[in-house]
Protein backbone atom coordinates (compact mmCIF):
# COMPACT_ATOMS: atom_id res chain seq x y z
CA UNK A 1 0.00 0.00 0.00
CA UNK A 2 1.29 3.37 -0.94
CA UNK A 3 1.92 5.59 2.36
CA UNK A 4 2.50 8.93 0.20
CA UNK A 5 0.13 11.63 0.53
CA UNK A 6 -2.08 12.39 -2.71
CA UNK A 7 -1.84 15.64 -3.56
CA UNK A 8 -5.53 17.01 -4.60
CA UNK A 9 -5.26 19.87 -6.79
CA UNK A 10 -8.37 21.43 -7.73
CA UNK A 11 -8.99 24.40 -10.68
CA UNK A 12 -9.86 27.57 -9.32
CA UNK A 13 -13.56 28.65 -10.25
CA UNK A 14 -14.58 31.86 -9.53
CA UNK A 15 -15.37 31.50 -5.72
CA UNK A 16 -18.16 35.35 -6.98
CA UNK A 17 -19.86 32.38 -8.92
CA UNK A 18 -20.53 29.84 -6.58
CA UNK A 19 -21.20 32.59 -4.25
CA UNK A 20 -24.12 33.65 -6.53
CA UNK A 21 -24.94 30.35 -7.54
CA UNK A 22 -25.50 29.08 -3.78
CA UNK A 23 -27.46 32.51 -2.88
CA UNK A 24 -30.45 31.70 -5.51
CA UNK A 25 -30.06 27.77 -4.16
CA UNK A 26 -30.82 29.26 -0.69
CA UNK A 27 -33.09 31.41 -2.10
CA UNK A 28 -35.42 28.96 -3.44
CA UNK A 29 -34.90 26.86 -0.65
CA UNK A 30 -36.04 29.36 1.97
CA UNK A 31 -39.31 30.27 -0.60
CA UNK A 32 -40.14 26.66 -0.83
CA UNK A 33 -40.14 26.84 3.29
CA UNK A 34 -37.35 24.20 3.77
CA UNK A 35 -34.04 24.68 6.05
CA UNK A 36 -31.55 25.84 3.00
CA UNK A 37 -28.47 25.43 5.61
CA UNK A 38 -29.44 21.70 5.96
CA UNK A 39 -30.87 20.99 2.50
CA UNK A 40 -27.52 22.09 1.00
CA UNK A 41 -25.42 20.48 3.33
CA UNK A 42 -27.43 17.18 2.60
CA UNK A 43 -26.60 17.93 -1.23
CA UNK A 44 -22.57 18.47 -0.80
CA UNK A 45 -22.63 15.58 1.28
CA UNK A 46 -24.68 13.04 -0.69
CA UNK A 47 -24.23 14.19 -4.20
CA UNK A 48 -28.48 13.76 -4.56
CA UNK A 49 -29.81 16.66 -6.03
CA UNK A 50 -33.13 15.66 -4.58
CA UNK A 51 -31.93 17.35 -1.91
CA UNK A 52 -32.39 20.40 -3.70
CA UNK A 53 -35.30 21.80 -4.90
CA UNK A 54 -36.54 22.31 -8.73
CA UNK A 55 -38.10 26.18 -8.06
CA UNK A 56 -36.06 28.68 -9.31
CA UNK A 57 -34.16 26.18 -11.52
CA UNK A 58 -32.07 25.69 -8.26
CA UNK A 59 -31.44 22.23 -9.21
CA UNK A 60 -29.74 22.98 -12.36
CA UNK A 61 -27.89 25.63 -10.91
CA UNK A 62 -26.24 23.53 -8.08
CA UNK A 63 -25.64 20.72 -10.37
CA UNK A 64 -23.08 23.44 -12.57
CA UNK A 65 -20.89 23.94 -8.97
CA UNK A 66 -17.97 21.33 -8.91
CA UNK A 67 -18.77 19.54 -5.18
CA UNK A 68 -14.86 19.81 -4.66
CA UNK A 69 -14.07 22.98 -5.64
CA UNK A 70 -17.34 24.17 -3.27
CA UNK A 71 -15.64 22.71 -0.29
CA UNK A 72 -12.53 23.59 -1.03
CA UNK A 73 -13.94 27.06 -1.39
CA UNK A 74 -15.36 26.68 1.86
CA UNK A 75 -12.59 25.54 3.80
CA UNK A 76 -10.36 28.45 2.60
CA UNK A 77 -13.08 31.15 3.51
CA UNK A 78 -14.01 29.35 7.09
CA UNK A 79 -9.85 29.45 7.59
CA UNK A 80 -9.59 33.01 6.33
CA UNK A 81 -12.87 34.23 8.41
CA UNK A 82 -10.90 32.61 11.55
CA UNK A 83 -7.93 34.53 11.05
CA UNK A 84 -9.37 37.68 11.03
CA UNK A 85 -11.43 37.01 14.54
Amino acid sequence: MNESTVQFNIREEPADEMRQILRLVYDALAEKGYNPISQIVGYILSEDPTYITTHGNARSLVRRIDRDELLQALVKEYLRKEETD
